[in-house]
């Protein structure tokens, strides 16, 4: 785990499901966001949910899962 001025860092893996994949689809479900914290290269755009708890074990972070934003408070333009 990263240290600056006696604070310890911890890395964050914010991801999302994707919108368009289908019911029973056997493709991956998940997109990062962002990573905080630390320094990770992603490579791959869309992940599966045990790909993205490895990855965070593997470098001691978390994994945040953002919520879906609900269609009423979407802006549209």
């Amino acid at each position: 785990m990263e240290e600056r001025k006696g604070v310890d860092i911890v890395m964050k893996i914010y991801v999302r499901e994707r919108q368009k994949v289908g019911e029973g689809a056997r493709q991956p479900m998940f997109r990062v966001v962002a990573v905080t914290g630390g320094q990770v290269q992603i490579h791959a755009i869309h992940y599966r949910k045990f790909e993205i708890e490895q990855i965070a074990k593997d470098v001691g972070g978390e994994v945040v899962y953002l919520e879906e934003i609900p269609d009423d408070q979407k802006k549209k333009h």
